[in-house]
């Protein structure tokens, strides 16, 4: 019965959040952006942008096929609008407890007997469902429209080094790419999350957590020791985890390192959260 319960909760509380308008805001932005981009470069910004590249390569490698393709699109999507995904997520993850306390609704859970455990369980289960449709209709839609407009081809990979990844492997590292980046943004939600229930204000999470991922990010990049002491404590540290996923070989036990951070990060924001929740006076 408790489970069957819970279920009902977590789907009002689902439909609740997909009954509103806010919740589509991030859906229609890149629904909008992506085929924008897509169309630009396949109306003569992608011969600009081979030029650019085989410039810089020319010299020291003999290149030859489809070289951007749309696996390499699709890479280069991820790469330049993942640090925008957490603003889309931050509208919805603030607003879960924070919405609720401004409208004053919080009583009526009280009064039907739903424990406050419960509600922010659900709650949280809803802010994850909600990134995970978010991470997987981008990641979805970019690399859907680059392999429709450019065709498929071998992966051509500059990081720290060239690499050029078989096709057929593709899949199988887009997907585990795909999962690591979604559990980058578990985090950014629950942080958002745990903020959420520190205010009736569903805007001061917003803000909140974007200026720690915005210091944070300062942080990594400036070469102060100060700033590098503290680099391993930061979690955003770890958000390019997904990215390790095209080097060769993949280095699972770096990976694997990185998920149990950010595992620990996440259940930590979320402990957090739940202990000032079940203690805090609710007054509307």
């Amino acid at each position: 019965m408790e489970g069957i319960a819970m279920m009902r909760l977590v789907w009002f509380e689902l439909v609740k959040t997909f009954t509103r308008w806010r919740t589509y805001i991030g859906f229609v932005a890149f629904g909008l952006i992506v085929p924008l981009i897509v169309t630009g470069l396949k109306m003569g910004g992608q011969h600009s942008f081979e030029r650019r590249l085989l410039s810089l390569l020319q010299n020291d490698f003999l290149i030859g096929g489809n070289v951007l393709n749309g696996w390499f699109f699709g890479f280069f999507f991820m790469s330049a609008l993942w640090v925008h995904v957490p603003i889309v997520l931050t509208i919805v993850a603030g607003d879960q407890i924070a919405g609720e306390g401004n409208a004053g609704t919080f009583r009526f859970f009280l009064t039907h007997a739903v424990s406050r455990t419960r509600i922010i369980a659900a709650k949280f289960i809803v802010t994850l469902l909600y990134t995970a449709f978010m991470v997987l209709f981008i990641g979805g839609l970019t690399l859907g429209l680059s392999l429709w407009a450019f065709g498929s081809g071998d992966l051509l990979v500059i990081r720290q080094g060239i690499l050029v990844i078989p096709e057929e492997l593709l899949p199988y590292r887009f997907l585990i790419a795909y999962g690591l980046a979604t559990l980058a943004m578990f985090v950014v939600s629950t942080l958002c999350f745990l903020f959420s229930t520190l205010t009736d204000n569903p805007i001061g999470p917003i803000i909140a957590t974007m200026a720690v991922i915005i210091v944070s990010i300062m942080m990594i990049s400036l070469p102060f020791d100060l700033f590098q002491v503290i680099r391993p404590y930061l979690f955003v540290n770890y958000f390019d985890a997904w990215q390790k996923v095209f080097d060769d070989p993949i280095p699972w036990g770096v990976i694997w390192t990185n998920v149990a951070i950010l595992a620990g990060f996440m259940g930590a924001f979320f402990l957090a959260a739940l202990i000032y929740f079940t203690r805090k006076d609710i007054l509307s």
